[in-house]
C-alpha cells in the first residue's frame, strides 16, 4: 500500500482491524475514545488525517448504540483534519433489519442510519451481507457489499458432500443459498417462514428434498437462534441426516448458546469474524473463518481505483 492510507478502529473488534492492516502491511493507527462525566462520548484520532484516504473499522455489535455513535464521532474527527476520503467499514450493518414500515408507526432505522453515517462525514462505506440487500439503496454515498460466500464454501470444499443439500431457513435467503449451493454443485432446499416476532418463528414444511440427506443450513446471521432451532425440529422430522449450521455474523444473542448447546446432532456451526466471539460465547463446534482478507483486498481496490466487484467473479484472487 502507498503511504496516504490511515485505518482507525473503534471498540467493537479491534482484532478485525488489526489483522486487516497486518494484511495491507500498514500500521493501525492509534485514536482514543474517552468519557465525560455526564456519560457523553469523546474521540481523538491520533494520526495525521490531512489529505489521506481515511478508513475506520468498527462492527455495529452489542452494544449497538455505542459503537454506532463512538464510528459517527470518528469520522467527524477525521472530516475536521481534513481527510480527502473516509470509508466506514462495518463488517456488520446491524440495523439492516429495519428496512421496512411492516407496522403503523415505526421508524425504518436503517436509512436513518445511513444518513447518519453520510452527515458524520463518511465518503465510502464497506459492509458485508446485509441481512436485507435493499439497504444498500438507502445510502447516499458509495457502498461496497461484500459477499462470505466462497470464504464458507471453501470450508466445505474437501468434505465428502455425495449426499448433501443446502437449506436456506427461508424464501427470503434462498438466492444466496442457492450460490453457495452452486459453489459446491448441490441441490438446495429451503423452509417456508413466518416470523411472528424478533426472536419467535414457525417453519411448517421444507420447500425440496432433505429425507436420509446430510444438511448444510446456510443462513446470514445467528442471533437468538429461534429460526435456527425451528428448523432443526422441521428437518428431522423430514428425516434429515447430519446437520452443519453456515453463517456470516455469528451474533449468538440471548438464549442462542444455551438453544444451541441443546442441540447434540449439530456437526458444526461455521461463521465468520464479522462479529467478534468472546469466550463465553464459544462452543466446541464453532468454526471460525476470517473475512479480514476479503476486506483487505477490497480496501487495496478501493484505494488503487480498481474493481470489487470482481472478487466474486474471480475465483483465482478468493477462495
Amino acid at each position: 500500500m502507498t503511504g496516504d492510507i490511515t485505518v482507525f478502529s473503534g471498540s467493537a473488534h479491534h482484532e478485525f482491524a488489526q489483522e486487516m492492516c497486518s494484511i495491507l502491511g500498514v500500521e493501525l493507527s492509534h485514536s482514543r475514545t474517552t468519557r465525560f462525566s455526564n456519560d457523553c462520548l469523546q474521540v481523538q484520532l491520533r494520526a495525521n488525517c490531512r489529505q489521506r484516504d481515511v478508513y475506520i473499522v468498527q462492527p455495529l455489535v452489542p452494544p449497538v448504540q455505542e459503537n454506532l455513535f463512538e464510528l459517527l464521532l470518528m469520522m467527524d474527527a477525521a472530516r475536521g483534519a481534513s481527510a480527502a476520503h473516509i470509508t466506514a467499514v462495518i463488517p456488520h450493518f446491524a440495523y439492516a433489519r429495519s428496512d421496512k414500515k411492516d407496522a403503523p408507526r415505526i421508524a425504518i432505522g436503517a436509512r436513518l442510519v445511513a444518513d447518519m453515517l453520510a452527515t458524520a462525514g463518511a465518503t465510502r462505506v464497506l459492509t458485508m451481507a446485509l441481512h436485507a440487500p435493499q439497504v444498500h439503496g438507502f445510502f447516499s454515498v458509495p457502498v461496497d457489499h461484500l459477499s462470505a460466500v466462497l470464504e464458507l464454501a471453501a470450508h466445505f470444499r474437501r468434505k465428502d458432500l455425495s449426499n448433501t443439500v443446502v437449506v436456506s431457513p427461508d424464501l427470503g435467503n434462498a438466492k444466496v443459498a442457492a450460490e453457495f449451493a452452486r459453489n459446491l454443485g448441490l441441490p438446495v432446499a429451503a423452509g417456508s417462514k413466518q416470523r411472528k416476532a424478533d426472536d419467535s418463528v414457525v417453519i411448517d414444511r421444507i420447500v425440496g428434498d432433505v429425507n436420509g440427506r446430510d444438511v448444510i443450513v446456510l443462513d446470514d446471521e445467528i442471533a437468538t437462534a429461534g429460526s435456527i432451532v425451528e428448523l432443526l425440529r422441521v428437518l428431522r422430522n423430514e428425516g434429515a441426516r447430519q446437520i452443519s449450521i453456515v453463517c456470516t455474523h455469528g451474533l449468538f444473542t440471548g438464549p442462542a448458546i444455551e438453544r444451541l448447546k441443546q442441540e447434540p446432532d449439530i456437526a458444526e456451526i461455521v461463521t465468520t469474524n464479522t462479529v467478534p466471539l468472546p469466550p463465553e460465547k464459544q462452543l466446541p463446534n464453532i468454526v471460525t473463518r476470517s473475512v479480514a482478507p476479503l476486506f483487505a483486498e477490497a480496501v487495496h481496490r478501493i484505494h488503487a481505483g480498481e474493481s470489487v466487484s470482481s472478487l466474486f467473479s474471480d475465483r483465482e484472487t478468493y477462495g
